[in-house]
């Protein structure tokens, strides 16, 4: 009987050292995206990209010498449980960083548990601005880097010169935040209050055949575009009754702030040819860079047995997500830390190579430094890129239309307790 008590003990202890020396080899990362719910649409694609550049990065040596050990959640479009799971992941996981939410409104749910617990989320989704966390790397667009350019361009000669504007969102703080910035744009331009119409419809809105039937009236005097920030799955029925109404490009074009490759994808596209999406990357970047990163995206899907395999497409949060692992990485290497606020001040300025061409994180305000690029749908479900910035977009995360004294800006919250 001692006998085999010592050896189970033996065994637990082996198990147990075991177990420890496996923890001081990896390092756990969060993965926070809807993989359920009205979102799925759009997030499920940037878990699966996140879990390739880690399967990429521990190919590679991994980071400080451990590999990356990836602990997907699934807040299922609920976004108090956002918060649950964000909790979940940096105190019960203790996960070093977390890469998720799409909507605002998840982000919203998840900054006081970040901040509390001085954790870092790496966000990879275009926003509202009107934020600036000490605690979040913003790796998408902030208003003037996707919002305002796109309004420009759709007022301009070569975009149509449009002078009627019908802003239709679904009912959350990024396209009500969204709205407002493009409102004091375009008053700032001289657009009269009843050429600007604003409409919302909850998330998972499936019925648009009176508000398309407002857009139509609006459009009936031509010059009239709409500026859209409908997130999720009610794109498909919104696109798809525009359609039905007899509606096209011609009559009025759509230029869509949430609507990207992944989501045309379940779109009937051969319709929604040449209605626009204002972005910082597209799938069609004629680069050696970029077609590696598409075909290894494929590839990935394909061998992880990932729904659409090797059919699957890359877009902008898509890229947003995966580069934002990989100055994650840098910004470590730099520190030769895993610690946030070692981490954190590594990120500053930050230049390096994505897919879609040269980027830089900015010196101050966790926004990342990217090109401006409008796209046209084609019938393939591509995008045919119209229009572009000569360079880098410096990020404003405060919108000058909003807060055009400065010095009246919110200092950024969060950081170091």
């Amino acid at each position: 009987m001692k006998w085999r008590l010592g050896l189970m003990c033996a065994w637990v202890l082996a198990m147990v050292l075991a177990t420890a020396a496996r923890a001081e080899d990896t390092v756990k990362i969060g993965i926070l995206h809807s993989l359920s719910g009205t979102m799925a649409i759009s997030e499920t694609s940037l878990r699966d990209v996140v879990l390739m550049a880690v399967e990429e990065i521990n190919a590679s040596g991994g980071v400080l010498g451990k590999k990356i050990e990836p602990v997907a959640v699934d807040p299922a479009s609920n976004w108090d449980l956002f918060a649950e799971k964000a909790k979940e992941l940096i105190v019960k996981e203790k996960c070093v960083v977390t890469f998720g939410c799409w909507t605002s409104v998840s982000r919203k749910s998840v900054l006081p548990v970040f901040e509390s617990n001085n954790a870092l989320l790496f966000y990879p989704v275009q926003y509202e601005g009107e934020e600036q966390s000490l605690n979040v790397f913003y790796t998408a667009a902030s208003p003037n880097q996707q919002l305002v350019p796109a309004a420009e361009y759709m007022m301009s000669e070569e975009g149509g010169g449009y002078k009627k504007f019908y802003l239709l969102g679904t009912d959350y703080v990024f396209p009500r935040t969204a709205n407002k910035v493009l409102k004091a744009f375009l008053k700032s331009k001289g657009v009269p209050d009843e050429n600007i119409m604003e409409e919302y419809t909850p998330f998972h809105h499936q019925d648009y055949q009176t508000i398309v039937g407002k857009v139509k009236k609006f459009a009936a005097g031509g010059k009239a575009c709409i500026l859209s920030t409908i997130n999720g799955d009610s794109n498909v029925p919104f696109y798809k009754e525009f359609a039905n109404q007899g509606l096209t490009s011609a009559d009025c074009p759509i230029m869509a702030f949430s609507v990207a490759e992944d989501e045309l994808r379940a779109m009937d596209v051969p319709p929604l040819v040449g209605h626009l999406a204002c972005w910082n990357y597209y799938m069609a970047i004629d680069t050696a860079a970029n077609k590696k990163f598409v075909a290894d995206f494929k590839m990935f899907c394909k061998k992880m047995n990932l729904p659409g395999g090797s059919d699957r497409v890359t877009d902008d949060p898509i890229e947003a997500a995966y580069y934002g692992v990989y100055v994650w990485k840098k910004a470590v290497e730099k520190a030769g830390s895993f610690d946030v606020d070692k981490v954190r001040a590594a990120v500053y300025g930050m230049e390096f190579d994505a897919p879609g061409g040269k980027k830089m994180m900015d010196m101050k305000n966790q926004h990342t430094l990217k090109p401006v690029l409008i796209g046209e749908i084609k019938k393939d479900g591509q995008f045919k890129i119209v229009w572009k910035t000569p360079g880098l977009v410096k990020p404003d995360s405060y919108s000058s239309y909003l807060w055009p004294d400065k010095s009246k800006i919110p200092a950024p919250t969060g950081g170091p307790k």
